[in-house]
């Protein structure tokens, strides 16, 4: 019994040494190519589909990716806010990105969202998503206690997770779910962190988006624009791609949008920036993820049902979202 109990411990010893080289092999890899990640490009941020029992539907998930793969995105944001992550276990979100992971190309990105309210539950988060095979973390500022969470304590808390995370990391800022911005001058201080490589942000101020591209083009600093509403204007400041839950229903659209301001063809690219306001704005500011997903039924992909306490929308709400799509010609 003490040969096995020693032989035992050994193994458990073996496997947390084993673990702690990984850790240390990614974060030397991730460190040595820091500011070599290109972010640029276009990235829906995944709906996860749910079976009529809540539980995550890996099978519907496979054939929106396989849907996905012929679309020329960048890559995949996952278990972002339209993944509904606060509504997941921590596994369940560690689990789809894994899936995720194998079933894409490999040289697609994926993104994954490691937020958590606490520093040491993002690190943690973080390096999950890692050895799940993510490319990068996406992560939310921490909310909970918003009123706490000025600049020294978000400073604090990126510092912290990028100093800790494998991979490099991205900072988010929506502040129409958290109910704050991430501030602009914490976002130049941490703009110079070898292992953050950008901003995915969601608050639509163009002035404030352009005003920390410029501050950080030294650092050679990467901003995505967070919603296909304004990624136009993104574009004309600087910006190099979005994170666009509108792309989850009109993918090849949305990359339309793209290749037209990257090639220059502004008036082109006006117009179809004007076809896409409206209904982008019903799949996020108006009725948020649950239209989306019912938008994503519409358009051949599985979106299905929100996991509780989000409930259906209603008839009106319905009829509301249908002629945001059917008014600009995508229904």
């Amino acid at each position: 019994k003490l040969q096995y109990g020693m032989l035992g411990a050994v193994s458990v010893i073996f496997g947390r040494c084993r673990r702690s080289a990984w850790l240390v092999c990614k974060r030397t890899q991730s460190h040595s190519f820091r500011r070599k990640l290109d972010i640029r490009g276009i990235y829906p941020p995944i709906a996860t589909p749910f079976a009529q029992n809540e539980l995550v539907d890996y099978q519907k998930l496979d054939e929106n990716l396989e849907k996905y793969s012929k679309i020329p995105f960048r890559g995949l944001v996952v278990q972002g806010s339209n993944g509904e992550y606060p509504y997941l276990t921590a596994e369940e979100r560690v689990e789809v990105v894994h899936r995720v992971r194998q079933r894409i190309p490999k040289d697609k990105l994926v993104i994954a969202g490691s937020g958590c309210e606490s520093s040491m539950a993002t690190v943690l988060m973080s390096e999950k998503m890692a050895q799940a095979g993510a490319d990068a973390v996406l992560v939310v500022t921490p909310c909970f206690y918003r009123n706490r969470m000025d600049s020294r304590a978000l400073i604090h808390h990126y510092t912290r997770v990028a100093d800790a995370s494998p991979v490099p990391v991205i900072l988010y800022s929506v502040p129409g779910n958290t109910g704050l911005d991430l501030p602009v001058e914490a976002v130049l201080t941490l703009s110079q962190h070898d292992n953050i490589v950008g901003l995915k942000d969601s608050g639509g101020d163009i002035t404030r988006i352009a005003l920390i591209i410029h501050k950080t083009r030294k650092e050679g600093f990467q901003v995505l624009a967070g919603s296909a509403g304004f990624l136009l204007a993104a574009y004309s400041v600087g910006a190099v791609g979005g994170v666009c839950a509108l792309a989850n229903v009109l993918g090849h659209q949305v990359c339309q949008l793209e290749q037209l301001c990257l090639a220059g063809r502004w008036e082109e690219a006006r117009e179809l920036q004007y076809r896409l306001i409206e209904p982008n704005t019903a799949v996020t500011r108006k009725f948020g993820v649950v239209a989306l997903k019912q938008a994503m039924e519409w358009s051949g992909y599985h979106g299905g049902v929100c996991r509780p306490p989000l409930q259906p929308l209603s008839e009106a709400e319905l009829r509301q979202l249908q002629h945001d799509f059917s008014s600009q010609g995508w229904l």
